[in-house]
């Protein structure tokens, strides 16, 4: 690719479980083993594919999601980070067009705020020329979004993919090649998702990379999603208040938003710490516990004694705390494990979190207290098994705004809950950090 050139895409499917997140990893390979420059982002609130992203890239990815913040920080958020000269690859969500209501938070929606085109990923393990009014349909359901081109996984040869070729062609899609169907690409995965990056041989994605170069056109794929050049796009400015935040970051908890760090940058300065290694929360203003899995070592937690107490001082000390899922957990009493093993935590709160009857909870949450709105995503297999009821008063909606249960539990300046926070647009961490927050913690005591 020439200077100043830059392509963009989408990669979207029909539906989950298509492989959109193997094809994107290995474009993703493929393109950085040619000494390409890859911007990676992720549509929707997932974590663990950005992690994935973020390795393979060599770059922090970053979620798009148009349900938890406006369409111009989507906007923004893209634009201030693709590179000059480079690629943008955008995995997407679930189907094209699913969201969180209709198409509202889904691919299709992504795709057509940003202006970019989408390379639609086909499964075609079960499918020949009936691929073609599939990719019919799809090209032509909304205009709005334009189809580049398809990349069909799973095709077990030569004489499968050119049934498919013609199907495209029938179509008025670019077929720009396939995956096959090979075995060394199977990738462990756990209730929340794929395993952790480091949990997964990362030869898998070279295997993938080399599919890909074999088997798909990357030149053609390349041209036909160019882009005009880049809009320069300037830093927010820096807040004035520089809080010292303390962040915990660790094999328990790595759960974090980019743009919530980024949003830490502008109003502070942030200092990682491990809740399972280190003996103290470091000097700060703000201790941030975002989510991740303290199931899985709930046990180095459990030992490390003189970190709980740490934290339970600073909270006693009225510093702010944020908490979100895992982290609240771990500021509960105890952690119970599927096979009824209990765990003892912080104890800050008089709650018990237990996987023994493990049930997923799952979807967009929104708080509304007086003009202050949060938005943020619930996804975990644990439940509350006690809890106290005044510490919950606030009310909880989904994203079609239906009342859910989901405790938002509230002890001097800490706030705590099930809820992954979507802070990254401007000005949002800045608010929810405000004297107002405070005090209306302060009017909830234990």
């Amino acid at each position: 690719m020439g200077n100043n050139k830059t392509s963009a895409f989408l990669i979207a499917a029909p539906k989950s479980n298509s492989g959109k997140t193997m094809v994107s990893l290995a474009l993703m390979k493929a393109l950085v083993n040619r000494g390409i420059t890859v911007q990676p982002f992720k549509c929707g609130p997932d974590y663990i594919d950005p992690m994935y992203h973020t390795k393979i890239a060599g770059r922090t990815s970053y979620n798009l999601d148009s349900w938890m913040a406006s369409d111009e920080h989507v906007r923004t958020v893209f634009e201030r980070n693709l590179p000059q000269s480079g690629v943008a690859v955008v995995e997407g969500v679930m189907g094209l067009f699913d969201g969180a209501q209709k198409d509202k938070g889904s691919s299709a929606e992504i795709a057509r705020l940003l202006n970019i085109p989408v390379i639609l990923v086909v499964d075609a393990a079960s499918m020949a020329y009936s691929a073609a009014p599939l990719l019919f349909g799809f090209k032509n359901f909304n205009k709005a979004i334009t189809i580049a081109g398809v990349i069909f996984n799973k095709v077990s040869g030569e004489s499968h993919y050119r049934f498919l070729k013609e199907a495209a062609k029938d179509a008025g899609v670019e077929p720009l090649g396939y995956l096959p169907d090979d075995g060394r690409l199977a990738v462990k995965s756990r209730h929340l998702g794929l395993h952790l990056p480091g949990e997964n041989k990362q030869e898998i994605f070279d295997i993938a990379a080399e599919l890909i170069e074999q088997n798909i056109d990357i030149d053609f794929l390349l041209e036909l999603t160019k882009r005009p050049e880049k809009t320069k796009y300037t830093k927010p400015p820096k807040s004035e208040k520089k809080l010292k935040i303390a962040l915990a970051y660790d094999e328990a908890f790595n759960f974090s938003y980019a743009a919530n760090l980024d949003a830490m940058q502008r109003v502070g300065t942030v200092v990682r710490f491990s809740p399972i290694h280190d003996k103290e929360v470091p000097a700060a203003d703000l201790l941030w516990l975002p989510g991740g899995y303290p199931e899985l070592f709930a046990r180095q937690l459990a030992e490390n004694k003189t970190l709980q107490e740490s934290i339970k001082t600073f909270i006693e000390n009225e510093k702010m705390v944020i908490a979100e899922c895992g982290g609240m957990m771990y500021l509960g009493k105890e952690i119970i494990d599927e096979n009824g093993e209990s765990s003892s935590m912080c104890g800050v709160f008089n709650i018990c979190t237990s996987f023994e009857n493990k049930k997923l909870h799952l979807g967009y949450r929104q708080i509304k207290h007086k003009e202050f709105e949060l938005k943020g995503h619930e996804f975990h297999y644990s439940n509350l098994i006690q809890h106290e009821p005044e510490t919950t008063n606030i009310e909880v909606k989904n994203a079609r705004g239906i009342p859910v249960e989901m405790p938002v539990l509230r002890y001097k300046n800490c706030w705590a809950s099930y809820m992954h926070l979507y802070l990254g647009e401007e000005g949002k961490l800045e608010e929810f950090l405000s004297g107002k927050f405070s005090e209306n913690l302060r009017k909830n005591p234990r």
